[in-house]
């Protein structure tokens, strides 16, 4: 796992690179395969984490993105002795889908159940929506919040909130939790880079899941619709009735019984002989 001297070492690279670009000669930081600047670790971990992102299967969906988005935070961020990820619902909740350890979400529902702590904040912050506290026993901010997690173990907690669109309220935050003072080693670009790579992947993710819950409702609705239909006209040929009478029979049925329509229809349809 890298430093965080090589993480400095790497942005540095990267650094003296984008100022060569366009000179002729090597950039000084070097060279990798290919005559390719070597950008070190950093970039390395961005370029796997988008692969990962990419090839997320589908039937994963949101859990699936974020469990690799906490995987890959664990190595950008190696300081953290914990992470999790906090997702904000629309009616304002807060919940935790996602952890590297169990002890996040206990710290995670302390900061939901009393409205205190750096995710709350990154979740409603404007900017870069980064809130970090590096003294949980002693912060005034948090005098409910802070004293539980150090219970818990926790000494320092930070936390980057999810966009796109830049403006609260965000889809959620990343959380880091330190039982020691490495806080004050994290690379907050990094983590700022992590939160939107995060974002951009759970926002796709929640579409998708949209539209695949879209797609099963629709066919179970037309799939309702067919049986329905079969069941109305085999009543009808039955029963002599016309398509109103039929259908009110299954309708007094329904209520009668306390099934639904489409399992009556079901009945009628599977069952011609008794008819």
């Amino acid at each position: 796992m890298p430093s965080e001297r090589e993480w400095a070492a790497a942005r540095r690279r990267f650094v003296d690179h984008d100022a060569h670009a366009g000179r002729p000669g090597p950039p000084s930081g070097g060279g990798g395969r290919g005559g390719e600047p070597d950008l070190g670790p950093l970039a390395a971990e961005f370029v796997a984490l988008s692969h990962e992102l990419f090839t997320v299967p589908a039937e994963t969906g949101v859990v699936g993105v974020l469990e690799r988005v906490v995987h890959r935070a664990q190595s950008l961020v190696p300081a953290a002795d914990m992470i999790s990820v906090t997702l904000r619902e629309t009616d304002g909740r807060f919940h935790t889908p996602v952890e590297t350890d169990p002890l996040a979400t206990r710290a995670d529902h302390i900061q939901y159940e009393t409205g205190e702590g750096p995710c709350v904040e990154a979740t409603a912050l404007s900017g870069s929506g980064f809130s970090i506290c590096e003294d949980l026993a002693n912060d005034a901010r948090y005098p409910r919040f802070g004293p539980r997690v150090v219970e818990l173990g926790m000494v320092a907690v930070c936390s980057t909130g999810m966009f796109p669109g830049g403006e609260p309220p965000r889809l959620g935050a990343l959380n880091f939790y330190f039982r020691g003072p490495g806080v004050t080693e994290v690379d907050r670009d990094a983590m700022l880079l992590l939160a939107a790579h995060a974002a951009v992947a759970l926002h796709w993710a929640r579409n998708l899941e949209a539209e695949q819950l879209r797609t099963t409702q629709l066919r179970e609705a037309l799939q309702s619709r067919d049986v329905i239909g079969q069941a109305k006209g085999m009543l009808m040929q039955r029963r002599h009735t016309s398509a109103d009478e039929a259908f009110d029979i299954m309708r007094r049925a329904s209520q009668d019984l306390n099934v639904k329509l489409r399992d009556i229809a079901t009945a009628i349809a599977t069952r011609r002989a008794e008819l």
